[in-house]
């Protein structure tokens, strides 16, 4: 009898929720309360008060409760949407093909490709001998493996010289704490040794037997430990080759395109070293390529008796790139050939037998130049678009005259190309179907446009929508930005997105400082002591989309994950009245407190980037921005904030007290929200389709405060 009054219960509420909206619902329905237990936390004199620090004990009873608790008012409050998000799942993934293919590459006398079954979640990892003519083999099958688990995450794999044996890590958890496996190709049998707490990836040296990988700290979840490994022994007595005990560095582990070296590097926000050992045999020793100079970024690649470096060596902040023989390695050795060039950013390179491939970056565009290495012929491949993504993809074979690069643009289903350097035709090998026989890229516009920051700076605008929206101040508009770490977000193609663009949004990149669109010092303007950068740049563009008449205030919506879940707390604390709706997603709001604590995955490597804290200039700039630290009284717009509960990178616990410390602040009536997924971490649900629905709850939340709800 009890269950039977709670369905009823839970049916009516369900049928009364379907008949009101979100913003009633909201005045109806009391939030979660969470409660106080101040903390104070002092450093260099100043004392912060942290009600809400107990949320920080992970697995604790009263903890789970209040999660819990805010996930069940999420569910209340968006019960009139719950249709709306499935009906929106099913036309987003209508509009992807489910027996999908990746394009097939070779190596090593095989052809590798990914593919997915109608149904299934997961991918099929196959190749093909010789042909792709050849019978299939299934080397893994995702959805079998994934079986059991509510998360299910496998970090590629790499192949023996013999092409026999397969090296492959395994995550259940979501916090990229991965099991490295073995299993026999020939045999389809897997080895009984497993490796744990590892980053997921391994590197065969050329004897078929010996794999170089990388261990994870147990707590900060820092990748700085390389052991070499040797096939049918057991881990525990795996050896140590190198260690990076500078906590600001994380280290990693590959084998040169020539598959002559293995190669361990060590790397931070500002500093690179590098050591190399013949890949033949499985050696123990290593040598030091140069030796980590503070602030000397480099990267090495090898070429028939040489290497070739791209670096910023003698301050050359866009990088520009020089070569040294194999036998001296040192800087001193190095002579330029490509060089630096204050308008260009050199991006990556690509080698081959006889031609380098270079990928830059010019006015916020890529760009991709082929030399041959014998000088008899320099060009560019032909790009027409205002704004568009273009750029290299799986080159393995390196004597061919086939270069593989893939194009899109925000109104252009991406398409993998072959380019013959030689002859310059190309191949399109696949273009991306959008499905529903409603698409017809003509129907979207695009354009570039350039908004004014306070201080005088060009902002680079990306821009789409559908070619009937209007233009007159009333049209709704996304607007989106990540802006740290020197990441670049590029206008590319999304089928998901035209869920918003069918609807009458407008869809805005706000290409801010922070990133390395228009370059390195794009990038170092908007980090450290230049931070508030970031976000003065997305008010700005905000601010100028709405004079331009794109949109208003009222329709406007913001949009960040991650460090741009930082930037989303920092706009609506700087200006709340500039957006009705904002969505945060696994943000990095409690910065102070997060880079105070050492213990945390990715603190101390992190210091380059925003600073380190325990300096005085450093702490008072963050807390002048931190959202958690600067969530005082005022009206916020809508705000819906998403977090995993098994996030290693963000915490769930930051996300949690702003929300608690938002409410508790708010003097608006506007809706805030909060979502914890409790089976997932950083990047979401596992499974090709499931973070459709975590994206079909955000589109539904901005979609409902427009009033569109079918």
């Amino acid at each position: 009898m009890k269950y039977l009054i709670l369905f009823c219960a839970s049916a009516i509420i369900t049928i009364s929720c379907n008949q009101k909206n979100t913003k009633t619902l909201t005045k109806e329905i009391k939030a979660p309360v969470a409660d106080k237990k101040p903390k104070n936390l002092e450093k260099h004199g100043d004392i912060r008060v942290d009600d809400y620090f107990w949320m920080n004990e992970r697995d604790h009873p009263e903890v789970i409760d209040y999660l819990e608790r805010e996930n069940d008012y999420y569910d209340k409050i968006t019960a009139p949407t719950k249709d709306f998000q499935k009906s929106l799942f099913e036309e987003m993934k209508g509009r992807i093909k489910e027996d999908d293919a990746s394009v097939p590459y070779k190596s090593n006398g095989y052809w590798y490709y990914r593919r997915f079954e109608t149904g299934k979640n997961y991918p099929f990892y196959c190749r093909k001998k010789d042909t792709l003519d050849s019978e299939e083999i299934v080397v893994f099958d995702n959805n079998e493996m994934a079986k059991g688990h509510s998360y299910f995450s496998q970090a590629g794999y790499a192949v023996s010289e013999n092409n026999e044996i397969a090296v492959f890590g395994i995550d259940t958890v979501s916090r990229r704490q991965y099991t490295i496996q073995f299993k026999n190709l020939v045999t389809g049998q897997l080895y009984p040794e497993k490796i744990e707490n590892t980053t997921g990836g391994a590197v065969w040296a050329n004897d078929n037997k010996t794999v170089y990988y990388t261990r994870n700290d147990q707590e900060t979840l820092r990748s700085y430990q390389i052991y070499k490994h040797i096939l049918g022994t057991d881990p525990a007595t795996d050896e140590l080759i190198f260690q990076e005990d500078d906590e600001t560095f994380y280290s990693f582990v590959y084998k040169s395109k020539s598959k002559k070296y293995i190669v361990i590097g060590s790397s931070s926000t500002l500093t690179s070293e590098y050591r190399i050992a013949p890949a033949e045999k499985g050696t123990s020793e290593f040598k030091v390529f140069q030796e980590r100079v503070r602030g000397l970024e480099y990267n090495i690649a090898h070429y028939e008796d040489a290497f070739y470096i791209q670096t910023n060596k003698d301050k050359a902040i866009n990088f520009k790139l020089m070569k040294t023989s194999e036998e001296t390695t040192s800087m001193e050795h190095w002579e330029e050939v490509i060089a630096h060039r204050e308008d260009v950013l050199l991006e990556d390179v690509d080698i081959f037998k006889d031609f380098l491939v270079v990928s830059e970056r010019s006015n916020g565009l890529n760009k991709i130049h082929i030399k041959r290495w014998d000088g008899t012929a320099s060009y560019y491949l032909p790009f027409d678009n205002e704004t568009y993504d273009a750029y290299t993809t799986t080159n393995i074979e390196f004597d061919t005259k086939i270069l593989r690069y893939a194009y899109n643009a925000l109104n252009t289903p991406s398409s993998v190309i072959d380019f013959d350097m030689v002859s310059k035709e190309k191949t399109i090998l696949k273009e991306q179907e959008v499905l529903g026989g409603k698409f017809n890229k003509d129907n979207y516009m695009m354009e570039r446009i350039w908004a004014t920051a306070q201080d005088g700076t060009k902002i680079p605008v990306s821009i789409v929508y559908h070619k009937d929206t209007k233009k007159d101040g009333n049209a709704p508009l996304f607007q989106y930005a990540y802006g740290s770490y020197g990441s670049t977000t590029d206008p590319s193609f999304s089928s998901i997105r035209l869920s918003l663009l069918d609807r009458g949004f407008i869809y805005a990149i706000a290409h801010v400082r922070g990133g390395e669109y228009l370059g390195r010092q794009w990038y170092e303007d908007g980090k450290l002591l230049k931070k508030k950068n970031t976000f003065t740049d997305f008010i700005d563009v905000s601010k100028h989309l709405i004079d331009q008449n794109y949109t208003s205030a009222d329709h406007l919506y913001a949009y960040g994950g991650s460090a741009g879940g930082l930037l989303m707390g920092a706009i609506i604390n700087m200006s709340p009245e500039t957006y009705n709706g904002v969505i945060a997603a696994v943000p990095f709001v409690d910065v102070v407190t997060t880079m105070l604590d050492d213990t945390i995955p990715l603190t101390t490597g992190e210091y380059d980037e925003w600073g380190n804290p325990n300096e005085k200039k450093y702490y008072e700039y963050m807390k002048s921005y931190s959202p958690y630290d600067n969530a005082f009284e005022k009206a916020y717009p809508n705000t819906f904030v998403t977090t995993g509960y098994h996030d290693s990178q963000v915490q769930y616990w930051e996300p949690a007290k702003w929300v608690a410390k938002m409410r508790a602040t708010n003097t608006g009536e506007n809706t805030i929200l909060f979502h914890c997924n409790m089976e997932a971490g950083h990047g979401g649900a596992s499974g090709r389709f499931e973070a459709l629905k975590e994206i079909a709850q955000q589109y539904a939340f901005i979609l409902d405060l427009e009033g569109v709800r079918e």
